[in-house]
């Protein structure tokens, strides 16, 4: 019988991004809410939603939210409490995000590591965090990244539309949910210097898969794995895909039909909120 106590749950750092890049959002007008991150998603922020649920998370230390203007603040009360009370730290929003992120891992001690998010993410749920987190924390992957078998999200809500990534194994969805270990920092430097290259595709799809791997995707060879292995080839971190059980763990709140979605889901599983 092994008598030594179980090592404790590694503990993160949270970033949620949430800047406020346009007054052309269609969530923004929809709502008229001062920001995207302020529309309310059954009577609730978003922004808080996604704050609530990672401060129920004993897996967080210290929560960053990096954006809305502090201009805003005003228009949702129950935020700028929390940060005059120092339960989250706020900083401002840069002009992308990845400059975002990277400004707010300079304000994290570098042996932490770090759980990144975004506001839009109403749908989030303790029990999502946590089981992201402590697949992330089993491997010895050096960032990893969340997602979900599109089939997934389609048997549970048939009218949602998400973008999907078509692969050899299968069709897959971002989660918008990243893990960084301290070595794993560098990567957003990588995604940074991806954004920078956006309106060159060429150059981005050589940069950050390389044509080998554009011709196995365009041949359907290409599996989830390997397309990964490829970025961790290109970006010297070593990135691991973590495949999430709970679908609305792939659905954020982008458009309209998304946030009258998670209205529907809210308010056909209030049991589910964690």
């Amino acid at each position: 019988m092994n008598d030594e106590p179980a090592s404790a749950p590694q503990r993160f750092a949270a970033i949620v991004l949430a800047a406020d890049r346009t007054n052309k959002d269609p969530i923004t007008r929809y709502t008229g809410a001062a920001c995207k991150a302020f529309a309310p998603v059954g009577s609730i922020p978003m922004v808080i939603r996604v704050l609530d649920s990672l401060a129920a998370c004993d897996q967080i230390s210290t929560i960053v939210l990096c954006g809305p203007p502090q201009a805003l603040h005003t228009q949702c009360p129950e935020l700028e409490q929390r940060i005059a009370a120092g339960r989250i730290v706020w900083l401002p929003n840069l002009n992308s995000p990845s400059r975002s992120a990277e400004s707010c891992l300079d304000q994290i001690p570098s042996n932490l590591p770090v759980l990144l998010t975004t506001a839009d993410h109403a749908l989030l749920t303790p029990a999502i965090v946590q089981d992201f987190l402590r697949k992330s924390s089993a491997t010895p992957a050096e960032a990893t990244v969340g997602t979900i078998e599109q089939q997934r999200i389609a048997e549970a809500f048939p009218r949602s539309k998400r973008t999907v990534i078509r692969l050899r194994d299968g069709g897959f969805c971002g989660c918008n949910l990243f893990t960084f270990q301290p070595r794993g920092r560098t990567l957003v430097r990588f995604w940074r210097q991806a954004e920078d290259l956006r309106k060159r595709p060429w150059r981005l799809i050589a940069q950050v898969l390389g044509w080998q791997t554009v011709l196995s995707y365009l041949c359907g060879r290409l599996t989830l794995q390997h397309a990964l292995a490829a970025i961790s080839q290109k970006s010297g971190v070593d990135i691991e895909a973590i495949v999430l059980d709970d679908p609305r763990a792939g659905v954020d709140v982008d458009k309209i039909e998304d946030l009258q979605l998670a209205e529907t889901i809210l308010n056909d599983q209030p049991s589910q909120r964690c």
